[in-house]
């Protein structure tokens, strides 16, 4: 990324997918999942018609690829009976990294979760990514301590998730 040239993260739409596809497919495969674009991009068509989850990415106008991504997921709070976003995905190309592309593309899944009246946001990480655990302290995040996770796993694909 050059440094002269902003930084730009916007909400993504249904004419972004066949550019956010690859990037996507990379994310996959940063977590062990073989590459697969064309069910990548189907996956983010899919997610966007159905208006199942919201996509943020950040370029620059020089730049001929998006450079990172975050992808979020509604979900409810009963007890609070509020709406909490879930931060699922993170990703930022290797080539972009450590320019701020991640912090950028949280402060708008943030932005995204005020203006929408969301009680917060949520997100897991893997326990040895401590890269993205840093970043997500250093933006004010708190470790759950107060609740267990657990995982029931339902399908006979070779998803991680």
């Amino acid at each position: 990324m050059n440094p002269s040239h902003s930084l730009t993260v916007r909400q993504a739409e249904y004419s972004d997918i066949e550019a956010l596809a690859p990037l996507f497919d990379a994310y996959r495969q940063f977590y062990k999942q073989p590459s697969d674009v064309e069910r990548a991009e189907r996956f983010l068509r899919d997610n966007l018609e159905q208006q199942q989850s919201v996509i943020f990415f950040a370029y620059t106008e020089d730049s001929s690829r998006p450079l990172g991504f975050t992808q979020l997921y509604p979900t409810l709070s009963s007890i609070a009976m509020m709406r909490v976003w879930t931060l699922n995905d993170l990703f930022v190309h290797p080539d972009a990294r450590k320019q701020g592309v991640a912090r950028a593309l949280m402060k708008a899944a943030e932005a995204h979760a005020r203006v929408t009246g969301a009680k917060g946001l949520q997100l897991s990480t893997a326990v040895d990514n401590v890269t993205a655990q840093r970043l997500y302290v250093a933006m004010g995040y708190v470790r759950d301590d107060a609740f267990l996770h657990y995982y029931l796993n339902i399908s006979h694909t070779n998803s991680s998730e």
